[in-house]
């Protein structure tokens, strides 16, 4: 009985942990921002097919969602080179958020990019002439984004502000993954 309930206060622990950590990152790096014009940057996710992937499908969501309702003056731009023989991601993220989604806005797509630094080089020109810009991922990698951009470009990182790519309970197992795997991969962005 006593291993049970440690193992249960252990589990709930580290889902508690997983849980704040990806809220922290989605929380980070933002402001509030103002103006009408938004930008909304769906980063793609190793695509090797034809066809989108279970990541890539959820990070369109988590993009489209993210589009502020009242704001006529927004874009959302996919970006991702290809990974396979296939379309590139950004292709198949727009596809998928047309013709499976219906969305109806204004998409722009930046497909040369083979990294999270490509993504945010090739994605800047897109970026110019906007107030807000989101930047869609799973938390981790998307703190990494804006990371990238105020170190390429500090003038448009004071832009940023929240995307809702972060919702409580919502990939609640797999969160003290996507934390360890986050912490793993942020650990190079210390000078």
């Amino acid at each position: 009985m006593y291993r049970t309930g440690l193992a249960v206060a252990g589990a709930a622990a580290a889902l508690a942990w997983g849980e704040w950590l990806n809220r922290r990152w989605s929380r980070s790096l933002v402001g509030t921002g103002g103006g009408v014009s938004e930008a909304v940057v769906v980063l793609g996710y190793r695509n090797p097919s034809g066809k989108v992937n279970v990541i890539n499908r959820w990070r369109v969501r988590a993009g489209l969602r993210s589009v502020t309702a009242d704001r006529r003056d927004t874009r959302v731009i996919f970006s991702g080179g290809a990974t396979g023989h296939g379309p590139a991601e950004a292709r198949l993220m727009a596809d998928y958020a047309m013709s499976v989604l219906a969305f109806e806005g204004r998409v722009l797509l930046e497909d040369r990019s083979r990294s999270t630094w490509e993504n945010i080089t090739n994605v800047v020109p897109l970026l110019e002439d906007t107030d807000r810009i989101k930047i869609v991922s799973q938390p981790a990698h998307a703190f990494k984004a804006r990371v990238y951009l105020r170190r390429q470009r500090p003038d448009l990182a004071t832009r940023l502000v929240p995307a809702k790519d972060y919702r409580p309970g919502e990939w609640l197992p797999l969160k003290p993954v996507l934390a360890v795997y986050g912490l793993w991969t942020l650990r190079k962005l210390r000078r």
